[in-house]
This record gives C-alpha cells, sequence and structure tokens, in this order.
C-alpha cells in the first residue's frame, strides 16, 4: 500500500478532497491532504484563483514543502488541477518519489521524470485549462525519458467532473476515474519506507 501525499485544486481544500482521500484510506492507502491555502475553500473558480492569488504560488509551495518533510521519501505525489502542478514541481525535489497522479492536469518539468517512473494521467477532452498541443509535448517529452504514463481522457467531461459538490461533478466519469487510480495504486510496490 502507499503513502500518498494528495494536493488539492485551485478551489482549497473542500469536502471532495477529504472524501476521496477517505477512498484511498478504504483501499489501504496512507494519505496526508495539506491544507495549502489555510483559508475556507472557494465555491467558483474565479474565487480559487482569487485565494491563490491571496496567499500566492511561493507560499502555497512552500506550505507543500512543509508537508511533505515528514514524510518519507518514496512517498506517491498527488494532485488535482493545480494541486497536480504542485506535484509536478515537488517531483523535481523528491527523486526518489514512487510515483505520480495527476487528476484534472498535467504537471511537472519532464526533465525531472525518471526513466520507468510511473504517472496516471486523468484529462477532460477537451480541458479549458489543458492546450491540446501543450498535453501532446508533455507527453512525448515524458515518453522520451522512460517515464511508465498512462493517460485517460472523459470526452465531453468538464475540467473538475470528479468533485460532487461542483457543477462539473459526473458520477459515471468519477467511478471509471477511480477504478482507475485504484488499479494503478495497488499496482505500484509498498511505500513508506523512510530513506
Amino acid at each position: 500500500m502507499a503513502q500518498i501525499a494528495l494536493f488539492h485544486s485551485v478551489h482549497g481544500l473542500r469536502p471532495a478532497v477529504l472524501a476521496d482521500a477517505e477512498r484511498l484510506r478504504a483501499a489501504g492507502h496512507q494519505v496526508l491532504t495539506p491544507d495549502l491555502y489555510g483559508l475556507p475553500p472557494a465555491d467558483t473558480v474565479e474565487a480559487g484563483f482569487a485565494l491563490l492569488e491571496k496567499v500566492t504560488l511561493d507560499e502555497v509551495l512552500r506550505r507543500a514543502r512543509a508537508a511533505l518533510a515528514a514524510l518519507p521519501a518514496d512517498t506517491v505525489l498527488a494532485g488535482y488541477s493545480m494541486g497536480a502542478g504542485v506535484a509536478g514541481v515537488l517531483l523535481a525535489e523528491r527523486p526518489a518519489a514512487t510515483a505520480l497522479l495527476l487528476l484534472h492536469g498535467t504537471g511537472g518539468d519532464p526533465a525531472a521524470f525518471r526513466p520507468g517512473l510511473p504517472v496516471q494521467l486523468h484529462l477532460a477532452d477537451p480541458d479549458p485549462y489543458e492546450p491540446p498541443a501543450e498535453v501532446a509535448d508533455w507527453q512525448q517529452a515524458l515518453s522520451d525519458v522512460g517515464a511508465r504514463l498512462e493517460v485517460f481522457r472523459y470526452p465531453g467531461r468538464p475540467h473538475l467532473w470528479t468533485d460532487p459538490t461542483a457543477p462539473d461533478h459526473d458520477p459515471a466519469a468519477t467511478a471509471l476515474t477511480w477504478e482507475r487510480v485504484l488499479s494503478f495504486l495497488a499496482a505500484l510496490p509498498p511505500t513508506g519506507v523512510r530513506r
């Protein structure tokens, strides 16, 4: 089973993130869900970006690093949308991470990926925040470095389809997403060994 750091979207630490962490715990994983804002979550994307502007991206990353400091080096890095970007940034600083799980957004400089790193990406198709050409370039770069990338696209789904409190929610796509996520995590070697 895996030790997982799960980073929230620009909306903040919404109940859906905590519910997903419980879903992961029920499957036997240990999950940390840091609050990168320290403020009540937002109901809209616009309000979420206002929170991010207030807190600043530098502070969000500082808080993410602080949350990871006590976790094992091989912790799985995961996130939603903005949180996927946070997970990707932190991968460059945590080369022993067992895997990268990206929900609703790409994340990370391909130069930080290592050959054989398991990466799973779930994206709406199309996604308003992920231009197809940029996603294709990112996928190709990961392929070039030898990462083990799985990409799942969800045609016609809105950006945050897995959040039941969002207008974007799609129950069928959510169920499929979590089936794939749990299968991905179950196939990983056990994590949580302190190095």
